[in-house]
């Protein structure tokens, strides 16, 4: 390391173990967000100004808030984008130069001697690890990580500050009486929701090609037809090829089985439940019940699942063995309908409060049409509001479905982690998301079937929730009604 950057280093040591430095990211956001706030009033200021002798602000062209708005975009902005750039870049580049200027001694010779380096060196630069006892080597590099650190905070510091002062005196330059700042206002903004927008698809289409070229690596050593119409479900491979199951099952009929055993076992309990208790609330219930059964039903939808694990493992599975041994029957400690039953009591809400606000919708003007025809209360309610608020409904129930697909903490408690093909709700089953869980748990391998299985069962979840979302469309435009 030359003289000149340990020389820098220790003059600029005491900044950077500050907390409250500036070159801080977090801190520099925050300042770049205290400029636009001083550059929306400096520029509202100016607009105000100008039209004071021109007989108020009728005269502008647009509001002040929109030129205070223009001059806070062209301050924050720029600078906004450039952080956001920094922060995804800064670290990978810092971390490439320091691992390239290490000693011959200990440079790394693959990709795991890489991030082990990387990580020690990183260790020791922020303290973590101690100095003591390690070889020049190491600290030398440690050293050299902390100095770019703080070369490349300062360098974004200054860089923010320049920056946004340019984009403050642009925008402030640019106020006049003649200028339209609302249009280019709104069409910034207009482009930043576009932006957003985007970002949520980028994000989701990466999300899906991620999983899906992880399950084509997985369709390369076990077939897909093996998978898809395989009756066991073994994932776990043996050290010695001439132990049994030294290749593993992957038929994941018994967990496709055991999600639909759970999730139909939840919905018996939920969706009829729910129905009854938002027409009871929309349509029967006083004022004053009203006002305090819908908040008490969803209080449900705020309690952690786990709790609702510990009640279904603790109370709701015993009490479902000893009556089921009264009846003469066999129920299992972990059992389907323990966790099926609890899971329809957690997403109870869900369709509870979708239903009502869709209920509620409904105009008045059809309720008491119907009546005016002689209809009582209850054919209204069958045979109006409830034909009129079914797309909403719906929607509801798809939630509360795709709700209950995606649980795992109950059924791990509750319902057990046995892949067994039985449509029998008195026994243990699991579900795919507790799979993908056990197999993604722990120190794994990415290039083993046992691990890769878990995105091949993240693909099939992904396609059968597409599928209830487009059934759920369908459903909602075949029954969708237009109202005046």
């Amino acid at each position: 390391m030359s003289r000149a950057v340990l020389l820098f280093k220790n003059y600029t040591r005491p900044l950077f173990k500050d907390p409250v430095c500036p070159m801080q990211a977090t801190n520099i956001l925050i300042l770049i967000l205290g400029l636009g706030a001083f550059a929306f009033f400096l520029g509202r200021g100016r607009s105000l100004a100008l039209a004071k002798p021109l007989g108020g602000i009728r005269k502008l062209h647009s509001l002040p808030s929109y030129y205070g708005l223009h001059a806070a975009l062209w301050c924050s902005l720029p600078s906004l984008l450039l952080l956001a750039m920094w922060v995804m870049f800064d670290d990978p580049l810092i971390n490439s130069i320091v691992v390239e200027s290490v000693a011959a001694e200990i440079a790394p010779t693959d990709a795991a001697s890489y991030n082990l380096l990387l990580n020690k060196i990183s260790n020791l630069a922020d303290g973590i690890l101690p100095r003591k006892g390690e070889s020049a080597a190491l600290i030398a590099a440690a050293d050299h990580m902390e100095a770019l650190r703080v070369i490349s905070r300062w360098s974004l510091t200054a860089l923010m500050l320049t920056l946004s002062g340019l984009g403050l005196l642009w925008g402030w330059s640019r106020i006049s009486a003649s200028f339209r700042a609302r249009p280019v206002v709104e069409k910034v903004m207009q482009n930043i929701l576009l932006a957003c927008a985007c970002l949520a698809i980028f994000t989701t289409v990466g999300i899906v090609f991620s999983v899906l070229f992880e399950s084509i690596q997985f369709f390369r050593s076990v077939p897909i037809f093996d998978f898809v119409f395989g009756l066991e479900w073994s994932p776990q491979t043996a050290i010695r090829e001439d132990q049994v199951g030294s290749s593993g099952s992957f038929g994941a009929v018994p967990l496709f089985v055991g999600t639909l055993l759970v999730s139909a076992v939840a919905m018996v309990v939920a969706v009829p439940i729910g129905l009854m208790s938002a027409i009871y609330l929309a349509e029967y219930a006083s004022k004053s019940v009203r006002t305090y059964a819908k908040p008490a039903l969803e209080i449900l939808a705020g309690i952690p699942t786990v709790v609702y694990g510990f009640f279904a493992a603790l109370t709701v599975a015993p009490f479902l063995r000893d009556l089921g041994a009264s009846f003469g029957l066999s129920v299992s400690s972990e059992s389907a309908l323990a966790a099926g039953g609890v899971m329809g009591v957690m997403i109870i809400p869900f369709i509870s409060s979708l239903a009502d606000d869709v209920i509620t919708a409904v105009p008045q003007s059809m309720r008491d049409g119907s009546l005016a025809m002689g209809a009582t209360q209850s054919e209204t309610v069958r045979r109006v509001i409830i034909p009129a608020a079914l797309p909403g409904i719906v929607g509801g129930i798809m939630l509360a479905i795709s709700r209950a697909i995606g649980e795992t903490m109950i059924v791990v408690m509750a319902a057990g982690m046995a892949a067994k093909l039985t449509a029998n709700p008195l026994e243990s089953v699991t579900t795919v998301t507790v799979q993908i869980v056990t197999l993604l748990t722990g120190d794994q391998e990415f290039d083993s079937p046992k691990t890769l299985a878990a995105f091949a069962l993240g693909l099939m979840l992904f396609t059968v929730t597409l599928l209830l979302n487009i059934f759920a469309l369908h459903i909602v435009k075949k029954y969708r009604e237009q109202y005046d």
